[in-house]
């Protein structure tokens, strides 16, 4: 049987709604008309019919196609017309973008039902149907262009009358799809992440899918979209895709069941080769040189680059992928990843990552089938040539060194190095390790990630430091787990913890738990139960400075100590949705208002989630001065207003030799004969690398700690004048 069908010439353009799901049995453009704003058209003079037919123009008939009062016909030229075509105003003149200069009007093209914009371009355009073009538009060397009656432009709808199967779900997170989701037009990495986490709650999936439904309309008639001022020149297949304004888009091949979403603000790019079906794009995306991607969402400000291939994945706000592979991932924001002989597959990455050359993260499976999956908190750097057995699971901002890991790894120390022993079996760990000895790297990227957040709206809130919620309480559990373990030591006193008398030789801790199947050896743990100590204190006499800051504004006659013990109140238990770190309790009551029908919207979640962003910034104060005197073993009775000074103080030092290990840990780089042996001299070096008394990131590290000491001066001075 030929799946080519054959059908009258008149029926062509008549039925783009199938009768039996027109909202209106005798109307096939209600959408049409209501995505159009309602404007007025009016029909064509016996003039303008001339003119039209003396420029080489056809129509199906000339009474279906409708123009607004300035209508041009001298700028419509050599063009098809089938079904009913609105046109809108034209002026003589052109449109420019990127030094390619084209006439207004229409030239060379074969349009069937649609209606375009005030001043646009069309100019061979082979085939344009059932599309909507915006103002000042510029459509260009086109193949094909068209919408179908039950477009989805990239959601995960089913129209009216379509089987449950054509249904689009991203199996996000592990191959088996044991934990999809589906795409629609805003859906942020929180929405993904606790759609694809609760999957023992089939009341909360079944809630989900219903949200998913009505964030869409599931009745057929939608008409393609291409926003005002956008352009599209030299593309090959564009099928059911909604296209923002102000987007650029050139060269592609294939775009097929998308939401391009595009602003004045925040344009959108897609370049030369790509091929992308079944997906979400986001505001400020960059898609160049062969990307191909299937079934995905990408977020704010995302760049997909150099062939760069995204399958079956969430891919968070201000990532930058090029040349890998993404296969069935959710990634929250601030992921990097930028080597062809990379892998990412079946992981959940919570953001602020970057995956090194050689990477083969995936696939490397232990049981019967595709189901293992790798869960790494934010701050994940596997090194080059690393690959992992799934089921895999590493807290916050552990760096893995080169190396086959050939077993499963609970990696439960943040700001850990992990690397193999000699044996290449034997797991080593290095506790607290980015503080010591790459704090460069470590601020930094705090820093970084603030100048490169460019999303004009934060839709997803971040949390950008490295010191919050959720790694300070790994630290608190990692630094019980190293004094426990040190106190089953032979003759090892627990005390000599809390002093900073220099250790000569460190014991290695053999740890359960941590390697399946295997042990093993924390180095230097009495360093990183130190340092581990010292950041949950800094962390928290940062919260303190802050603490007293807003009492000085707020409550200035208060004692201070009476202000701290009758407004703490503490959360522990924090849970990053997306980027945004949420109490875990309030996270379940979100999830209890989904069910029970409190949160009936998408937009709702979202509201939920903005007002508890209002929040965080008192819950993480009074959540670090918790923790502050926790690890100073300290209660609510010994707080005093010199207690308060001695922390203040003691916040100072840290600040200041954080600073130190950070120009330490770049000087490095200089001091280093095997970096200095490819200079001939120092200046050339210098002019290569920059000079690190110039570094701005550095200057900008100085220039806090003078304003956080000015500030924390200014504290202490107002609390010695308070008497006890």
């Amino acid at each position: 049987m030929s799946p080519i069908k054959r059908g009258q010439l008149e029926e062509m353009t008549q039925y783009f709604v199938p009768p039996t799901f027109r909202v209106q049995k005798d109307d096939d453009h209600f959408f049409r008309n209501l995505q159009n704003n309602g404007r007025v058209y009016r029909s064509l003079t016996s003039e303008e019919i001339e003119i039209l037919v003396k420029n080489n123009n056809t129509a199906e008939s000339w009474d279906t196609l409708f123009v607004t009062k300035h209508f041009n016909p001298n700028l419509v030229r050599n063009c098809d017309f089938w079904g009913m075509v609105r046109i809108g105003d034209m002026t003589p003149g052109y449109l420019e973008y990127n030094k390619l200069c084209l006439p207004v009007g229409l030239n060379n093209c074969s349009v069937m039902s649609c209606d375009i914009g005030d001043n646009v371009v069309l100019r061979n355009v082979h085939h344009l149907a059932h599309y909507i073009i915006g103002n000042e538009t510029i459509l260009f060397n086109i193949q094909e262009m068209l919408t179908v009656d039950h477009a989805k432009f990239g959601n995960g709808i089913v129209k009216e009358g379509e089987n449950e199967k054509v249904r689009i779900w991203l199996e996000v997170a592990n191959e088996n799809g044991g934990r999809k989701i589906l795409p629609f037009a805003g859906i942020l990495p929180a929405d993904a992440y606790i759609w694809s986490s609760f999957r023992d709650q089939s009341d909360l999936m079944r809630r989900f899918q219903q949200m998913t439904d009505d964030q869409g309309d599931v009745r057929r008639g939608y008409y393609g979209i291409v926003g005002n001022n956008s352009v599209v020149k030299n593309c090959r297949i564009i099928k059911d895709v909604y296209i923002g304004e102000n987007a650029y888009i050139k060269g592609a091949n294939k775009l097929k069941n998308l939401t391009i979403q595009s602003s004045p603000e925040e344009p959108t790019q897609i370049g030369e080769g790509v091929e992308m079906v079944n997906g979400i794009i986001g505001y400020n995306n960059r898609i160049f040189y062969g990307v191909k991607a299937v079934r995905f969402v990408t977020g704010r400000n995302v760049q997909l680059k150099y062939g760069a291939r995204l399958i079956n994945s969430f891919l968070g706000p201000n990532s930058t992928v090029s040349c890998c592979e993404i296969l069935n991932n959710l990634v929250f924001n601030f992921h990097e990843q930028h080597h062809n002989n990379s892998f990412l597959i079946a992981s959940t990455v919570m953001g602020q990552s970057n995956i090194a050359a050689g990477a083969t993260i995936g696939s490397n499976h232990n049981s019967r089938a595709a189901d293992g999956e790798i869960i790494a908190n934010r701050g994940f750097w596997p090194g080059l040539e690393t690959n992992f057995k799934h089921n895999s699971r590493f807290a916050s901002f552990v760096l893995v060194t080169k190396g086959t890991y050939e077993r499963e790894m609970n990696i439960l120390f943040p700001f850990s190095l992990v690397s193999l022993g000699q044996d290449s079996s034997t797991i080593q760990i290095l506790p607290a390790y980015w503080f010591r000895y790459n704090m460069y790297a470590l601020a930094r990227n705090s820093w970084k990630f603030q100048k490169r957040d460019k999303r004009k709206v934060k839709d997803q809130h971040i949390e950008m430091n490295y010191l919050a919620p959720d790694t300070v309480e790994e630290m608190y559990s990692a630094l019980k787990k190293l004094k426990h373990e040190l106190a089953q030591k032979e003759g090892f006193d627990p005390a000599h913890l809390e002093t900073d008398t220099p250790v000569t030789e460190e014991p290695i801790l053999l740890l359960e738990g941590l390697v399946k199947n295997g042990r093993a050896q924390v180095r230097k743990p009495i360093q990183g139960y130190r340092l581990y100590r010292r950041m949950i204190a800094y962390y928290g006499q940062l919260e303190l400075m802050r603490a007293m800051d807003k009492r000085g504004t707020e409550a200035p006659h208060e004692n201070p100590a009476e202000y701290l013990s009758k407004n703490m109140h503490v959360d522990h238990n924090w849970m990053n949705i997306g980027g945004q770190l949420i109490p875990e309790h309030q996270v379940y009551e979100i999830i209890e208002q989904v069910k029970q029908g409190k949160i009936n919207s998408w937009q709702e979640m979202h509201h939920a989630y903005d007002r508890l962003w209002q929040q965080y910034p008192e819950k993480k104060m009074w959540h670090g001065v918790h923790m502050l005197l926790k690890v100073t073993l300290t209660s609510n009775e010994d707080i005093d207003c010199s207690w308060i000074i001695d922390q203040l103080r003691e916040m100072i030092t840290t600040d200041k030799l954080l600073l130190e290990w950070t120009i330490q840990s770049r000087q490095k780089d200089y001091d280093c004969d095997y970096r200095r042996m490819t200079f001939r001299n120092d200046k050339e070096m210098i002019a290569v690398m920059g000079d690190p008394k110039e570094n701005p990131f550095i200057q900008e590290v100085q220039d806090q700690h003078k304003h956080l000491v000015q500030k924390a001066s200014q504290i202490i001075d107002r609390l010695t004048t308070i008497p006890e």
